[in-house]
């Protein structure tokens, strides 16, 4: 259940829902499947199959939540085609010319017709909430799926009061720094070798590097010619295997080998257990590694 991507958030005021008060808002914004004549749904589910009706978990004084999107998939080739169809019958039958209004009419028509018949796709999005460090991380690779979730927790709540982290350096600008200067990475951090370089002056002028050594004349050269890093992958603690974002998203997400071998030392024999070790486990991870990203580029930028 570990997550793959994660984008941090920083409530700006306390999160102080108990399990009972969180449970009972979410339960009434639970998911429910698309009607017939729907083209989408977004709700709360259990973050674990094997908790049923629990839409908020909590382990260690943190939340786990989860969210379901259902769309109706409608390819828009067969839209036009039906679309088509119509039009053509109409110009026909009627010796008149279907202008854009009715076309328009006529596709609202078809949607709903094929509808009741379309395939669904899924797609769930989870989020653990650590009231007391005072951190949201949501498991998804897009900032549009992140505010997704959020939103509907906000609605869901009320109210959010939830910021992306600010920071006084330029992450790109602070991750080439690292890569011109190697003594200069902050301490906890191994950079790994992959990155992404893009060209500040051509644009979509972009160097994808993986499987190299980042110290490499060649790669430098990229540095000196004004390249700036904006991917680039690190270990963190000996813990973390991350692929940092210059927006301090983070993907790719995997387990070192060394807390592989800890988790396997230390595994339940119950699926729920594991679940919970698993999610106080990330948290803890979390927890340290959220400060260190924020102090490696320059601390959290005053608000006004």
């Amino acid at each position: 259940m570990w997550f793959k991507n994660v984008i941090f958030y920083r409530l700006t005021e306390a999160f102080e829902y108990t399990q009972e008060q969180l449970q009972e808002k979410l339960i009434e914004h639970a998911f429910h499947p698309c009607k017939s004549q729907e083209l989408s749904r977004y709700g709360w589910v259990s973050p674990c199959h094997l908790l049923d009706d629990v839409q908020a978990h909590q382990v260690h004084g943190m939340f786990m939540v989860a969210a379901r999107k259902e769309e109706k998939i409608l390819p828009g080739a067969v839209i036009k085609e039906a679309v088509g169809e119509k039009v053509a019958v109409i110009e026909q039958e009627q010796a008149r010319k279907v202008y854009k209004k009715e076309r328009d009419q006529l596709k609202d028509e078809v949607i709903l017709d094929l509808l009741p018949r379309a395939f669904s796709k899924f797609q769930q999005t989870a989020a653990l909430i650590n009231p007391a460090a005072g951190w949201i991380a949501v498991d998804a690779s897009s900032h549009k799926r992140a505010e997704e979730l959020l939103s509907h927790l906000r609605g869901t709540l009320g109210s959010l009061p939830i910021t992306l982290p600010d920071v006084n350096q330029s992450p790109s600008a602070v991750m080439s720094h690292w890569l011109e200067q190697h003594d200069s990475i902050p301490q906890g951090f191994e950079v790994l070798d992959e990155c992404e370089l893009r060209d500040n002056v051509l644009e979509g002028g972009v160097i994808r590097i993986k499987g190299q050594q980042l110290e490499d004349e060649e790669f430098v050269a990229h540095l000196e010619a004004g390249k700036r890093v904006v991917k680039l992958a690190l270990e963190w603690d000996e813990q973390l295997k991350i692929t940092l974002q210059e927006d301090l998203s983070i993907k790719r997400l995997k387990l070192s080998e060394q807390l592989q071998e800890k988790m396997a030392d230390e595994a339940a024999e119950d699926e729920i257990a594991q679940f919970d070790a698993d999610m106080v486990q990330m948290g803890l991870e979390f927890s340290k590694l959220f400060p260190a990203l924020i102090e490696a580029f320059g601390g959290e930028a005053q608000r006004p």
